[in-house]
């Protein structure tokens, strides 16, 4: 063999080789990044959007306990966009003795990653209409329809029935539940619970209306329990069919009428509850925390707690005026009712929406 053969040999083995690398580059930057990224996006993206709406109703809660203004931000969009860049660059060169052989090779790569996220403040008359306006009777009934339970559902959401008054946390009109309204609640849970009454829309006076029905049951003990609802709230003692309205007191005796409460009343209620620093109430930072009536339907419906530093083990924690307020992940009827109250705040948006802000970004890399 020549001496110039191994040389010549070595040179297209390593010619081979930088073929390879730069075939493999152009391949991996030929690759989609989009469908890879849909699903870590989408669950990322629920997950942190989820963490923030239970933190920023929280600190809500919280600020309204301190007489501060409550603030809610809406996400309205999120953009990503991805974009990848691959560029190579090779040079080779062969010459004879005395000069050298000359090979080069480069290549760089960019990954950009721009997610462009948008938020909306509720204020002015969306504000208004979302938060201060009262919940409609029929989107009350609606869930108790749908399976929640009746008495948490007028516990949390409703001032009276039939002029029978709920307990109330607001600092302006702070008092006591009647003694009639818990037994109320007790009763209307256990014909809930045997299906002994339903909703359903009549035409009356060409208006929709909405009626609460007694259903007929072969059951002395339902049928007792019927009636005795009956008598607390005054109704028709032969009636099966009563019109659930909005108000303070019935018009006649086959009326429920129903005064809800708005999202901040509710809010207000709920903060009248919780926990705070023994020196924050002596130093009249905050007012004392409302005391429960007792156990169950008529005690604290979340408890929220407080602590020095950040709990380990927290469904949602919020600091605030070098504190941390937060609700026990162990606690689940909290976190159920506390989940709830942010579904119903989905529902109280009573008008069209407002066009999201407008978004342009670049369609390129």
């Amino acid at each position: 063999m020549k001496p110039s053969e191994p040389r010549s040999f070595f040179q297209r083995y390593r010619l081979q080789g930088m073929v390879a690398v730069v075939l493999l580059l152009v391949l991996t930057g030929c690759a989609s990044i989009g469908p890879p990224s849909v699903a870590r996006d989408r669950f990322d993206y629920t997950a942190a959007v989820a963490d923030s709406w239970k933190r920023q109703m929280l600190l809500n809660i919280v600020k309204i306990r301190y007489g501060d203004a409550p603030i809610f931000l809406e996400v309205a969009s999120i953009i990503n966009q991805y974009s990848m860049e691959t560029e190579l660059s090779g040079m080779l060169g062969w010459s004879s003795p005395p000069v050298a052989n000359s090979q080069g090779f480069g290549g760089a790569s960019r990954y950009v990653d721009r997610p462009t996220i948008t938020y909306a403040p509720l204020t002015g008359e969306r504000f208004a209409r979302n938060l201060m306006t009262p919940i409609a009777p029929a989107t009350v009934m609606s869930l108790v329809e749908g399976g929640y339970p009746i008495d948490q559902v007028f516990r949390i959401l409703v001032h009276s029935v039939n002029g029978i008054q709920n307990q109330f946390g607001g600092s302006a009109r702070m008092h006591r539940a009647d003694p009639d309204f818990y037994l109320l609640l007790e009763k209307l849970r256990q014909i809930q619970s045997t299906g002994a009454v339903a909703l359903r829309v009549k035409q009356i006076e060409n208006q929709a209306a909405l009626l609460m029905v007694f259903r007929k049951r072969k059951d002395a003990e339902v049928d007792a329990t019927s009636k005795a609802v009956r008598r607390i709230l005054g109704l028709k003692e032969d009636a099966s069919e009563f019109r659930v309205v909005y108000g303070s007191m019935p018009a006649t005796g086959e009326e429920i009428a129903v005064l809800t409460r708005s999202i901040i009343e509710i809010l207000s209620d709920i903060s009248a509850t919780i926990q705070v620093p023994a020196e924050h109430v002596a130093e009249k930072r905050v007012p004392p925390t409302m005391e429960p009536e007792g156990d169950g339907i008529k005690g604290t419906m979340i408890r929220i707690l407080y602590s020095d530093e950040n709990p380990g083990d927290a469904f949602a924690a919020v600091p605030y005026r070098d504190c941390w307020f937060w609700i026990d992940d162990r606690d689940y009827r909290s976190k159920k009712l506390f989940s709830f109250l942010m579904f119903v705040m989905t529902l109280t948006e009573t008008g069209g929406k407002e066009g999201a802000p407008v978004v342009t970004i670049s369609a390129g890399g």
